[in-house]
């Protein structure tokens, strides 16, 4: 579990996070969701430790990211899988030697041990066939997969997804959450997503967090957000007519 308590974060004069509360659950998919400038980038950076918060704590387990030393910090970051916006791959690395980069930095494990352990990851994102080729020869999508093969072969605790739907289509992004969600189930990791990506939210939002001018305007689950009655929230969901004409469908079948 990680849990930010009375967190602000202000660059020179200007507040981006003002206050943020929130409880972010073992074993469920939790969302942190908003526009852009909204500030759920920073809470992000914030949580991971790439900015320091202003004021208040980030507590993982009962520890405090904040108040630890450098060397403390290094030794929580080796509990965290981290899958970027980009694939963020080495090109001039097999999809194989991908995968067990974490395990050659960070692991005592022998050369055959890694090699297992990394295949094993492999298959659990269904990339079985694929640990010769190079980044530069497989799809968008597959390549993500590589991602989440990569951020979990060091068995995390701990798991952060920024904006990992970017740039895939609607199919692929399903297959994508799917392979988080389970994930997140079957380990009984504290996974983070950072996304915009609607679909997400109702497919494998189990608890989210709603940014909206830096403070956190509402929290909930895929469940709830269509009974929410907060303007913000509605306003940043139901942007567009389709979903607008979604959430009347709802309602009206509420009413009935």
């Amino acid at each position: 579990m990680i849990q930010l308590t009375h967190l602000y974060k202000s660059f020179e004069d200007r507040d981006v996070l003002k206050d943020i509360n929130a409880t972010f659950q073992n074993g469920q998919v939790n969302l942190i969701i908003g526009q852009s400038g909204s500030g759920k980038t920073v809470l992000m950076k914030n949580i991971v430790g790439l900015l320091d918060p202003t004021s208040g704590s980030i507590m993982y387990d009962d520890r405090d990211f904040v108040k630890m030393s450098k060397r403390e910090k290094v030794m929580l970051r080796r509990e965290m899988g981290m899958i970027f916006q980009s694939a963020a791959l080495f090109d001039s690395l097999s999809v194989l030697d991908n995968v067990m980069f974490p395990l050659d930095m960070f692991s005592d494990l022998s050369y055959e041990d890694r090699v297992k352990r990394a295949r094993f990851c492999l298959s659990r994102v269904n990339l079985s066939g694929a640990e010769n080729k190079f980044p530069g020869e497989i799809s968008g999508g597959m390549q993500k997969r590589v991602a989440i093969a990569r951020a979990i072969v060091l068995q995390p605790k701990y798991l952060f997804c920024d904006e990992p739907n970017s740039g895939l289509d609607p199919k692929t992004s399903i297959v994508i959450d799917e392979l988080i969600s389970g994930i997140t189930h079957e380990d009984g990791i504290t996974t983070i997503v950072n996304t915009h990506d609607m679909n997400s939210v109702m497919g494998i939002g189990e608890n989210i967090i709603f940014i909206c001018e830096g403070r956190a305007e509402w929290r909930g689950s895929n469940k709830e957000i269509m009974d929410s009655t907060n303007k913000k929230l509605e306003d940043f969901i139901f942007a567009s007519d389709i979903l607008r004409q979604a959430k009347q469908l709802h309602d009206e079948k509420m009413k009935k």
